[in-house]
């Protein structure tokens, strides 16, 4: 991609420091600090009702913060809202455009509001929509919908991009274009804040990761860091049966294993991060037949973000 305006280079992309939002009945967000470089793809993730939204809402300008300070690109909303406009892109979960309007006509409308930016054909181009040009929106399928918000972000050649959500509901090679739309921006040294419900969406294309529960954030670094947190290479998960479940006298015998790093259990299901699977797993079979305990379920999977997620908030990052 072009870059089709000098891009500052001093300091960092985001900034935020003390950042507060409270609502009638919660507080979403309570005294956050968070920073990204230029340059960088950064994920932002956590349950629902962590105040991730809020915040991203707040860094976009739709909603004011009660306290702290928010500074995108060296500017601030307070003094330099039209500044802030013409330098960042956003795409929204769901963005609803005039259904009668063509591509072209829509994307033209969007690359009206900047005084600068990329062209038309360009846009057209890069998202992958000539064949749907003159197509009216509202026919669009949901993926082709989301490469027009796509263009429409990057309508102004922006240098700070939020995409909020941006594969929800996508089929595969949908969610694999815009994948690849993500990764040519950062080759053009774009910065990309995103937030996403998918895991190895989060692995494969942020350098950083910041994750949030109840306002606060719990955890922050590269996906091999986080990954590292886990306290082992390999997880282990089973389950025991009938009134074998919850026998938690059995988490302490199993913390005890040679190469056994954690262990937790919930509902009969037991949760275990290990050093090596071919010694940690005879010994817990070992002790299993021990205690005469049967097996309902048994699986090992390398250890993934989706595990840091859990043992940080006890939650899967899709569970409602």
């Amino acid at each position: 991609m072009a870059l089709h305006k000098e891009m500052e280079a001093k300091g960092p992309a985001l900034h935020l420091v003390g950042l507060r939002k409270s609502f009638t009945d919660v507080r979403a967000v309570d005294g956050l600090d968070l920073e990204v470089e230029r340059g960088e793809c950064f994920g932002l993730l956590g349950p629902n009702g962590a105040g991730k939204t809020t915040t991203i809402e707040i860094c976009e300008g739709l909603t004011v913060a009660d306290e702290g300070t928010v500074e995108l690109l060296g500017y601030n909303w307070a003094t330099e809202a039209s500044a802030i406009r013409q330098r960042i892109g956003i795409q929204l979960q769901e963005t609803q455009f005039p259904d009668k309007l063509t591509v072209e006509e829509t994307i033209r409308l969007f690359r009206s509001f900047y005084h600068q930016g990329l062209t038309v054909d360009e846009l057209i181009d890069r998202v992958q929509l000539e064949e749907k040009r003159t197509a009216r929106v509202g026919g669009l399928s949901g993926g082709q919908k989301q490469r027009v918000a796509m263009a429409t972000a990057l309508a102004g050649d922006p240098e700070l991009i939020f995409l909020d959500e941006p594969t929800t509901g996508l089929d595969p090679q949908a969610r694999r274009h815009l994948w690849d739309l993500v990764e040519d921006l950062k080759r053009a040294g774009r910065t990309i804040i995103l937030t996403t419900h998918y895991m190895d969406e989060a692995e494969r294309l942020c350098d950083r990761i910041a994750i949030m529960d109840h306002g606060h954030k719990i955890a922050q670094g590269t996906p091999q860091e986080l990954i590292a947190m886990v306290g082992g290479e390999e997880i282990v998960e089973f389950s025991v049966g009938g009134n074998d479940a919850g026998d938690h006298p059995l988490v302490a015998s199993l913390r005890a294993i040679e190469d056994v790093r954690t262990v937790s259990e919930n509902n009969g299901t037991y949760r275990m991060a290990v050093a090596a699977l071919h010694t940690a797993v005879p010994r817990i079979f070992a002790e299993l037949r021990a205690r005469g305990l049967h097996l309902s379920e048994f699986r090992t999977h390398s250890a993934t973000l989706e595990d840091v997620f859990v043992q940080l908030t006890g939650r899967n990052l899709r569970d409602e």
